[in-house]
C-alpha cells in the first residue's frame, strides 16, 4: 500500500493549556524551575518534559518538529529558522576539516554557493556530479567523502535524483545520503527510499503563504541530538533557532498541505501538458518526455502527483523578462522568487535563485538564460489561465496565433 504521510499529520494532536484546538504558542525565550537541580538535569539532557532556553527547544518548536518528522516518517525533527539554516548545520555536523562531499551539480545557488565558496574554508571539499549518472556519483567517492548530497526535484533545472539508487550506493560506502525534498513535498518521501536525512525549506510548499522563512531537519533521534549538543551541536552553537510565533503559524498551514499539493500538482501537469502541445521546451517530471518520468513515478506516492514546479525555454533573456513582466501585468502572478505561494511565481533562475552559479557552469548544466522556472499556484480555473498565459505568449511572438 502506498505510504500516505499526510495521514500521519492529520492523527496527530496537539491540544492547548486551556483545552484549544490548536497547541498554546510558547511565548518566552527562558524557562523556569522550582529547583536547581531539575534545571542542572535539563541543560545536561536528562528531564524529559522541561524546557530551560528557547535556542534548545521550545513546545512550539517541537510540535512542529513532530508534525514533519510524521509527514517524513522519521524518528525526529529539528525546526530551524530557515533552509539554509536546516542545510548547513546537517554538513557542518556530518564534515569536519579534510572531509568531502559528492553533490549534485544543479541544486539551490545558496546550497552550491556554501558548498563550492564557503565549506573550503574549513577544508571540506565538494565534488559537484551529474547526479542522474550513479556511475559517476560512485566514481567520485573518495577515502574521506562523508555525504551524498542531492535535491529529490533539483532546482530549477528538475532533474529527479534515484534515492534508491543513491542510497545503495552511500551504504555501500558508508556515507549519509542527504536529501533536500523541498520541491516535493508528500510526493516523494525519500527516508521511505533509504535517504539518511531529509531538509527542506518551510518557506515554500510547506508553510504555503510566502509569510515565513523557515527550515527543517527531519532524521534518526540520534542524529538530532547530535545537531542539539550543547558542547558541539551544529545547530545548537550556529543558532540558527526558529520563532516559536512562526512554528505555531507553520503547523497550522501544515495542516492543509495533503490538499494544497494535489492542485498545486494538477494545475502543473494541465500547464505543462499544454505547453508542450504548443512546441513550447518544457520540463516537468510528470511528461512522459522528461528523462526521469518513469523514475519519479516509481518513487512517487501517487495521490500528490508530481508536484507543482515546471520549467519553459523562451529562447533568450529578453523574451523571458517579457513575457514574465506581461504575465505580472495580466494578474497571472508575481514575476518573485521562491515558491509554493497560492499564486503562481516566476523567475528567470539564472539571473536569480541560481546566480551563484558561474555562467560557464550554468551553460554546462544546461540553465540557459532564457529559462523560466515556474510554481504553479493554486487556480481554480486553469484552462482560462492557461488561455490569458498563451495570449500573451502570442503577443510577444514566443508562440503562433490559434488558427480560428
Amino acid at each position: 500500500m502506498a505510504f500516505k504521510p499526510a495521514n500521519n499529520i492529520q492523527d496527530l494532536q496537539y491540544f492547548g493549556e486551556f483545552g484549544g484546538v490548536n497547541p498554546s504558542i510558547s511565548d518566552s525565550s527562558t524557562y523556569t524551575f522550582l529547583s536547581a537541580k531539575k534545571m542542572f538535569d535539563t541543560f545536561e539532557g536528562n528531564a524529559d518534559g522541561c524546557y530551560l532556553y528557547s535556542r534548545h527547544s521550545s513546545p512550539s518548536n517541537l510540535y512542529l518538529g513532530e508534525a514533519l518528522a510524521a509527514m517524513e516518517g522519521t524518528e525526529t525533527a529539528n525546526v530551524t529558522a530557515s533552509g539554509m539554516g536546516a542545510i548547513t548545520p546537517v554538513l557542518m555536523q556530518l564534515c569536519g576539516a579534510d572531509d568531502h562531499i559528492v553533490s549534485s551539480r544543479t541544486i539551490y545557488g545558496g546550497s552550491y554557493a556554501f558548498l563550492k565558496n564557503f565549506a573550503p574554508k574549513f577544508n571540506i571539499k565538494t565534488t559537484f556530479v551529474d547526479i542522474t549518472k550513479l556511475d559517476i556519483v560512485e566514481a567520485s567517492i573518495t577515502k574521506n567523502t562523508k555525504v551524498l548530497y542531492c535535491e529529490s526535484v533539483s532546482n530549477p533545472l528538475l532533474e529527479v535524483a534515484d534515492i534508491k539508487g543513491l542510497s545503495a550506493i552511500a551504504k555501500r560506502h558508508n556515507l549519509k545520503l542527504v536529501v533536500d525534498n523541498t520541491f516535493s513535498p508528500l510526493s516523494i518521501s525519500p527516508v521511505k527510499l533509504g535517504a539518511d536525512v531529509v531538509i527542506h525549506s518551510l518557506t515554500k510548499f510547506i508553510n504555503g503563504t510566502s509569510d515565513t522563512v523557515a527550515g527543517v531537519i527531519c532524521g534518526t533521534q540520534e542524529f538530532i541530538n547530535d545537531l542539539r549538543n550543547v558542547n558541539n551541536g551544529a545547530c545548537m552553537l550556529l543558532g540558527s533557532t526558529m520563532d516559536s510565533f512562526r512554528s505555531a503559524s507553520v503547523l497550522k498551514n501544515l495542516r492543509t498541505l495533503h490538499i494544497r499539493m494535489q492542485q498545486h500538482s494538477y494545475n502543473a501537469s494541465y500547464l505543462a501538458e499544454k505547453f508542450e502541445a504548443d512546441g513550447l521546451k518544457t520540463v516537468y517530471p510528470g511528461l512522459k518526455s522528461h528523462p526521469s518520468h518513469e523514475l519519479f513515478k516509481s518513487m512517487m506516492n501517487e495521490k500528490y502527483g508530481f508536484g507543482g514546479m515546471l520549467t519553459i525555454d523562451v529562447g533568450d533573456q529578453k523574451k523571458a523578462n517579457d513575457l514574465m513582466e506581461l504575465m505580472q501585468e495580466k494578474n497571472l502572478g508575481y514575476l518573485a522568487v521562491s515558491l509554493g505561494f497560492y499564486k503562481t511565481l516566476f523567475s528567470a533562475p539564472g539571473s536569480s535563485t541560481s546566480s551563484e552559479i558561474p555562467e560557464n557552469e550554468q551553460i554546462e548544466m544546461g540553465l540557459s538564460d532564457g529559462l523560466i522556472r515556474f510554481s504553479i499556484g493554486l487556480d481554480a480555473d486553469i484552462k482560462r489561465t492557461y488561455q490569458i498565459m498563451r495570449e500573451c505568449m502570442e503577443q510577444l511572438d514566443i508562440l503562433k496565433p490559434e488558427l480560428v
